[in-house]
């Protein structure tokens, strides 16, 4: 068995790989590209990932482990997901052979199917795993901010339920495409006090969909600056989905799981509504998740 392993966080918009020492979970080499799902047909993952990896492997001696969306129908193969509640055992047996690619493994990914709530993920369950570990605790709540933020239970050391809020695609296409997001189109740079109006205005008794409105109407009649928009409608929108989330984390500490501007953001909005935070990055959650899996497999 060799003494590393490669893993590979792979999704529809980015392609990050780390050579990692097993022993320690030590970062050796990482790469990383912006050759996400979208960018590539099903023909061309395999090739694609050695040529990215390929120097790391001795022949194929050392073991790739993916995980995200490169599992899904539009990835390199459909990996079956299982269903919760479950383990990260669980999760190793259902690894799935990459096609084209020897000593290469798909992590299946998580789906709840209940009359009352339906959703799926790929990729956030192997780093809210990581992050426990990391932790060192079995059980716990982690939100994963990003274009679909997820909300993830952990009891027992079995994953047990999750939500999805599309919170970041909502904020892009309110900024790019709607009338309130206009004055923010052309500004990048981040403004906190609009940030903070906006989680204010995430009270609204006429709800989100009015807050976001306000962006407009603050604009014009209420002093909220071309630069401050942008901020606002982040306000809104991460402060709709930390409230939404209110019964989950009112009695517990929330794992962050992100980038770290984005972890900032949200916790920011959870101290706001009186929350408490602990960070964890998304890389090392992901390289403590996938090194639990490749270990767990080598096992069985």
């Amino acid at each position: 068995m060799s003494e590393r392993l490669i893993a590979i966080d792979w999704g529809t918009s980015n392609f990050r790989a780390f050579l990692v020492d097993r022993a320690s979970g030590e970062c050796l080499d990482s790469h990383r590209s912006d050759a996400g799902l979208r960018s590539l047909s099903s023909e061309e993952f395999p090739h694609y990932c050695e040529a990215q990896v390929g120097g790391w492997r001795e022949g194929d001696r050392v073991p790739v482990y993916l995980s995200g969306m490169v599992g899904s129908a539009r990835g390199w193969c459909e990996a079956p997901q299982l269903n919760v509640p479950a383990s990260a055992a669980e999760l190793a047996a259902g690894l799935m052979a990459a096609p084209g690619l020897s000593n290469a493994w798909i992590v299946p990914g998580l789906k709840v199917i209940r009359d009352d709530h339906v959703d799926v993920m790929r990729g956030e369950e192997v780093q809210a795993f990581g992050a426990l570990a990391l932790r060192e605790v079995t059980s716990g709540l982690c939100c994963l901010p990003g274009t679909h933020s997820k909300w993830v239970h952990l009891e027992g050391e079995r994953l047990t339920d999750f939500t999805t809020v599309m919170t970041g695609e909502l904020f892009h296409a309110v900024r790019f495409h709607t009338l309130p997001g206009e004055p923010a189109r052309e500004r990048a740079a981040f403004d906190e006090v609009g940030f903070r109006q906006g989680l204010h205005a995430a009270t609204h008794p006429d709800g989100p969909l009015h807050a976001i409105f306000e962006a407009r109407s603050r604009h014009l009649y209420a002093g909220l600056s071309a630069e401050a928009v942008g901020g606002f409608i982040s306000g809104v929108l991460i402060g709709s989905e930390v409230l939404s989330q209110r019964k989950r984390w009112q009695d517990t500490s929330v794992t962050l799981i992100g980038s770290t501007s984005l972890n900032s953001l949200y916790r920011m909005a959870l101290e706001w509504a009186g929350g408490s935070v602990v960070e964890i990055s998304s890389d090392d959650a992901t390289l403590a998740g996938l090194c639990a899996l490749a270990k767990r497999h080598e096992e069985r």
